[in-house]
């Protein structure tokens, strides 16, 4: 998970943070840790769709067109005055795409993870689907990627490249599919509701080995 880790890390990430906890009314620290749990969800539930050619397509157009990477020379302008409406709906359209009927799952879990509740959990989603994709289409570019494989590829270098990275990526793959039927995130809530107050193991414990909480 290197790279989106990375990404947090950096002073674009920490813009991010410090626009997402004004939007939200929260406390930066707190926005940090949800957001460094759900950059890496949102990054693995992209890489599930582009399993597909049909998903790989449908993002590769999406990248090209209206996600070209801009959005990130100028987060402040983002930011300023407060997000728009429209950017707003461009993330809740994007988050429909990518987790569909599990979304409120998603936040569900991310809610019960953090102590945050379920709406603002979903304020931070809507604001940060549209960076991500920035991110990933600012990706695209500067490594030539124009197919759906070299899409693939790259959503998994950024998900880390080395052996632990890897392992990661399979674990958090796991996560998103705990039944093995395609479903993305189909045991979300449940695996990390269990995951919390007691001792840690399963995958509930493997997410919070990941996201170090």
């Amino acid at each position: 998970m290197s790279g989106l880790l990375d990404l947090l890390n950096s002073p674009m990430g920490k813009q991010l943070v410090s626009g997402v906890a004004g939007q939200t009314g929260q406390s930066e620290s707190k926005t940090a840790d949800v957001l460094s749990m759900a950059m890496p969800l949102l990054m693995g539930a992209m890489k599930k769709n582009t399993s597909t050619p049909g998903g790989a397509q449908g993002l590769m157009n999406a990248l090209s067109s209206k996600h070209d990477g801009s959005i990130l020379d100028n987060l402040g302008g983002f930011f300023g005055g407060g997000v728009d409406q429209s950017a707003m709906d461009d993330g809740a359209g994007i988050l429909g795409h990518i987790l569909g009927s599990k979304q409120p799952q998603v936040e569900n879990a991310l809610s019960s993870k953090s102590g945050m509740d379920a709406g603002t959990i979903a304020q931070i989603l809507q604001i940060a689907a549209p960076i991500l994709l920035g991110y990933l289409g600012k990706q695209t570019r500067q490594q030539n990627v124009s197919s759906p494989d070299g899409l693939n590829g790259l959503l998994g270098g950024l998900m880390g490249g080395n052996k632990t990275a890897a392992k990661q990526q399979s674990l958090i793959e796991t996560f998103l599919d705990s039944d093995g039927d395609g479903s993305i995130m189909d045991d979300l809530a449940g695996m990390v509701l269990n995951g919390g107050g007691q001792k840690k193991s399963g995958l509930g414990g493997i997410l919070g080995g990941l996201f170090g909480k």
